[in-house]
């Protein structure tokens, strides 16, 4: 039986960090999940990873068991989240590894907080340059980029079913979701599957996320909606770029963006045959990643 702990930690801001933590040696690992997910998501990576590893897996603000007393509007407000967590426990020399939304999560600390992560693994990663929203207002409307928070919540091609699917617990509407744009090889044995969307529904932050996506720029780049602020430059640690060759959801031009504004301190793998999720779709080429880039002595 695999030890993991569920436990929280209450944060100076007032936010309570719900985390999941996997008992291990000496090497740390945090893992930081995407939209629409938590903590529980990360599951078959910590029920799985090499016990030489010490896992922690935190429940964004808004996610999981976390609490939401304030509105997340920026990836920022995530990552100095996460600072407070791992100053809480007392984490130094930790690798994190981000998925989707995470992985903007995960450059934003290692860009503002210099001397805690050591390594970066970004999986299936949003880019430098943001995750744009496109969305409508109005049954007539034709779909274009939204700008505003208030634009969001009233969005009619995601963010609106998708809430309405959490409030009425439609799981059948949540999997079609899933099994259209990420599992679209495997799916989860459907114990665990039926475990995740109800883990789906705990979201109480889907228009935030959204409207933080799109206006987060660390590149040198205009990303269509704001100037890239080139923070990037200030991620000084090794950088696994890990994508899915069959991604619906980050598409190739947005890792080739995420690519080209890391440069020579990222290492790049594709991973054959997979989608958003290669947990699902093929866990052990994952951990191998994973287990030899975190193994590695790669300098930037």
């Amino acid at each position: 039986m695999v030890n993991v702990t569920m436990k929280e930690v209450l944060l100076p801001n007032g936010e309570t960090l719900a985390y999941r933590e996997r008992k291990g040696g000496e090497k740390k690992l945090l893992l930081i999940h995407g939209n629409m997910t938590s903590s529980k998501h990360w599951d078959l990576v910590y029920e799985n990873i090499d016990p030489k590893y010490k896992v922690y897996a935190v429940d964004l603000r808004g996610f999981g068991n976390s609490t939401y007393n304030h509105l997340v509007m920026s990836i920022k407000d995530f990552s100095d989240d996460v600072k407070l967590f791992v100053d809480a426990l007392g984490l130094r020399e930790f690798a994190i590894a981000g998925w989707s939304t995470g992985g903007a999560v995960g450059m934003q600390f290692a860009a503002d907080y210099p001397g805690y992560c050591n390594k970066l693994i970004l999986l299936a990663s949003a880019s430098t340059r943001g995750y744009p929203y496109d969305g409508k207002i109005k049954d007539e409307d034709e779909l274009r980029r939204l700008t505003m928070h208030e634009e969001m919540k009233r969005d009619l091609v995601r963010t609106i079913p998708i809430q309405s699917a959490y409030d009425t617990n439609n799981a059948e509407l949540l999997k079609l979701i899933w099994n259209s744009v990420i599992y679209t090889h495997n799916q989860p044995e459907p114990e665990r599957y039926d475990e995740y969307v109800q883990d789906m529904r705990t979201q109480r932050n889907l228009p935030e996320v959204y409207y933080a996506l799109n206006n987060f720029n660390m590149s040198h780049h205009f990303n269509g909606l704001v100037e890239g602020n080139g923070k990037v430059d200030d991620i000084d640690v090794p950088v696994l770029v890990l994508y899915g060759e069959r991604d619906m959801v980050v598409v190739q031009e947005m890792t080739n963006e995420l690519i080209e504004d890391l440069g020579d301190k990222a290492t790049v793998i594709e991973l054959k045959n997979c989608g958003h999720s290669a947990l699902v779709d093929d866990l052990p080429q994952l951990l191998h990643a994973m287990e030899q880039f975190l193994d590695s002595e790669v300098k930037v």
